[in-house]
């Protein structure tokens, strides 16, 4: 039988820890924010469209004209064989960006502030994917031939773990929250999760189908796949590693895509019919569909000048500038097996490493005309 003291005290020892919860960080109170999307939408009630233009401007005449705007600046001669570029990453802190040399079996180091080449790490076969997390100082490699993903230190530019778990390692994106990278399986049809920090395996979400490109929305919070085989665009929750919802494309296999954040707005190539979507994120609706060169692959985006740049395997990079909503053509740059194509936002910049230039790979460095 409890005594009135012993009641009492009892009562002391809730009161107390009680003010002692609420008087946490609120971040132990909570779980971390889920991704947030649902069948009719990817943003949520509190987001703000933008209320200006990022100053974007139109040369004249640019809709009609075939060329685009572009000037070629240098052709930078790289080594390795004349064969097969992929991905690109562009570390914005020190200008640095990283190209993955599939077919020449390496990771080439290019420093745009200098305009040179920094390094070209041999030992990555099949490198695809590359995504450099400079909070990590860490710059993660698809290594298709080792079936691996590489970590490479951007101080050192040492390989410094390897990962295994993936047949095809592909497409990479970085959830910054978590801390946690997600790596496109497209052999294995799923995305490989990775711990940044510790540089381990730590799990895997099975998408049913072959896996395209992995990219992260900030204002969902979700990690974003396209599974080309099944033509959906997939949201997973990066902190449960759950698939949260599914999207039907209406295209045939889509593979690359890219997110204007701001604006809420989804790019999206299909190689199996060369059409280019555009998606509104706020109701999951395809606004446009766009006809592109055969083999439409890699995307890029400058938000200051708010361009798509849309790089092509049949050796097109076609450009588009963003307006209210809408993609309007500035033309195509030609150049031979163009699939792949980087920006630099503050100089306007545009990267294409091509494979082939008078039988030897060279990087394309061109300026945007504004």
């Amino acid at each position: 039988m409890l005594t009135h003291a012993s009641t009492r005290w009892r009562f002391i020892a809730a009161t107390l820890t009680a003010l002692t919860l609420l008087s946490a960080p609120a971040a132990s109170q909570t779980a971390r924010s889920s991704c947030v999307a649902t069948a009719g939408s990817m943003t949520g009630v509190t987001w703000l469209a933008p209320t200006a233009s990022t100053g974007a401007r139109t040369p004249p005449g640019a809709d009609s004209r075939k060329g685009a705007p572009l000037t070629i600046v240098a052709d930078v001669p790289l080594p390795g064989a004349a064969k097969r570029f992929d991905y690109q990453s562009l570390d914005t802190t020190t200008g640095r960006l990283y190209i993955s040399h599939m077919r020449g079996d390496r990771l080439d180091v290019f420093d745009t502030r200098a305009g040179k080449l920094v390094a070209s790490l041999e030992g990555f076969p099949g490198a695809t994917g590359v995504w450099a997390v400079p909070s990590l100082h860490h710059v993660f490699v698809s290594v298709t031939g080792r079936h691996e993903v590489a970590v490479v230190d951007d101080r050192s530019l040492k390989v410094v773990a390897r990962i295994a778990g993936a047949d095809f390692p592909d497409g990479i994106a970085y959830a910054p929250d978590e801390r946690r990278i997600f790596v496109s399986d497209e052999n294995g049809g799923a995305d490989l999760v990775i711990d940044g920090v510790s540089s381990t395996k730590i799990g895997r979400v099975d998408l049913g189908g072959e896996a395209g490109n992995t990219h992260y929305d900030a204002p969902s919070h979700c990690i974003l796949v396209t599974v080309q085989t099944k033509n959906e665009l997939v949201a997973l929750d990066p902190a449960s590693q759950r698939i949260v919802a599914r999207y039907s494309m209406p295209c045939d296999h889509p593979h690359g895509f890219l997110i204007d954040e701001p604006h809420r707005l989804a790019f999206v190539t299909c190689e199996g019919d060369s059409r280019l979507l555009v998606i509104d994120l706020r109701s999951m609706r395809t606004t446009a569909t766009l006809k592109v060169a055969e083999g439409p692959d890699v995307l890029a985006f400058d938000p200051v000048l708010q361009r798509l740049y849309v790089a092509c395997e049949s050796g097109s990079l076609a450009v588009f500038e963003e307006r209210n909503g809408a993609l309007h053509s500035l033309g195509e740059h030609r150049a031979p097996h163009a699939h792949t194509v980087a920006v630099d936002p503050g100089t306007h910049r545009v990267y294409l490493p091509l494979q082939e230039i008078d039988g030897k790979p060279v990087l394309r460095v061109l300026a945007a005309q504004q």
